[in-house]
């Protein structure tokens, strides 16, 4: 059994459907990624796994249990990190830490926590006086205070330094191995690439892809990316490259929609070493998660636009007659 369960949930504001029929599983041991763009519904499906609110439809189960009915039960051996706030102001790390645990029958220690997120020397530091990621670090540290056996982190990298954001990924990745179902949700797509062995995107509140992050970019087309001097002329070289598309996704950052075949990559460097231009960074493979991510949830933009074209022009008749 899958350590959260979510079966055509349905979540709503009043006439606003926020969630339709999401479903999805998440699994005990393994690091579950929730993507999407912002009011896609994904904090209020988390919010319903949590307990924290009513679901108009459909069905839901973390370890076994039903979020609202048995809220006291689950909140024992579940973990939550907020993105914001959560702490007073004046508090001391070691001293939230101490609260914290002090909730829970199972627990770790609260030095073991603090050196666990690199915040053994802050511990007599205030909320307000540790840095935007060092208050991140801190609300993981509380996440795990009850030695959860499913953790749901909002954002957990938000904020934090490239070190910081080493760290956070090795408890992550830490927690998984020793069997807690991690549910994160984040904007960051290389985030969720390096850490997630699962990938949910919500789009609309529908899921729109649900599978490994290997599996995800292999659902693309194959491209191949190098980085060279800014505003070559494309045009030019899809001609001398076969016809190949060619784009400059940012200044000196080139796609060409093609498999990277030595041929290919034979030509792109000649065209190259003609005008003397240097060659960086070349990959070649399927897309990331970025793009598939984009690709997705641009293609949804697309229809809902469309469909309200179309409903409008529907109106509009109906108005005239």
């Amino acid at each position: 059994m899958a350590a959260v369960e979510v079966d055509e949930l349905v979540v709503r504001y009043g006439d606003l459907v926020a969630v339709r029929g999401v479903s999805f599983r998440a699994e005990a041991g393994a690091v579950t990624a929730l993507l999407g763009p912002n009011g896609a519904g994904k904090t209020s499906t988390v919010e319903v796994l949590e307990g924290y609110r009513p679901l108009a439809g459909g069905r839901v189960r973390v370890l076994g249990l039903d979020p609202a009915a048995q809220h006291a039960e689950l909140v024992r051996r579940m973990g939550v990190m907020l993105q914001r706030g959560g702490v007073y102001p004046t508090m001391r790390a070691g001293e939230a830490v101490a609260l914290f645990c002090a909730y829970y029958d199972e627990v770790r220690q609260p030095a073991e926590l603090l050196g666990l997120v690199g915040l053994a020397d802050r511990a007599g530091s205030t909320w307000r006086q540790l840095s935007g990621g060092e208050q991140q670090r801190l609300s993981l540290a509380l996440a795990l205070a009850g030695d959860p056996a499913v953790a749901f982190l909002d954002e957990p990298t938000a904020s934090v330094d490239v070190a910081g954001r080493q760290l956070v990924r090795q408890v992550i990745r830490r927690l998984a191995d020793d069997g807690c179902c991690v549910l994160l949700t984040t904007h960051e797509l290389d985030e969720a690439e390096r850490v997630a062995d699962r990938v949910v995107i919500v789009d609309h509140g529908e899921v729109v892809a649900d599978g490994t992050p290997d599996a995800l970019r292999r659902s693309g087309p194959a491209e191949v990316r190098f980085a060279a001097a800014a505003g070559l002329d494309v045009a030019a070289l899809a001609a001398h490259l076969g016809g190949a598309p060619v784009r400059e996704s940012d200044p000196g950052e080139y796609t060409v929609a093609s498999e990277g075949t030595p041929a290919l990559v034979a030509a792109l460097t000649a065209w190259l070493a003609e005008r003397d231009l240097a060659l960086g960074d070349l990959r070649a493979g399927r897309q990331r998660l970025e793009d598939v991510f984009l690709r997705l949830t641009a293609e949804r933009s697309v229809a809902a636009v469309d469909d309200d074209a179309v409903a409008g022009g529907r109106r509009g008749r109906r108005g005239r007659r």
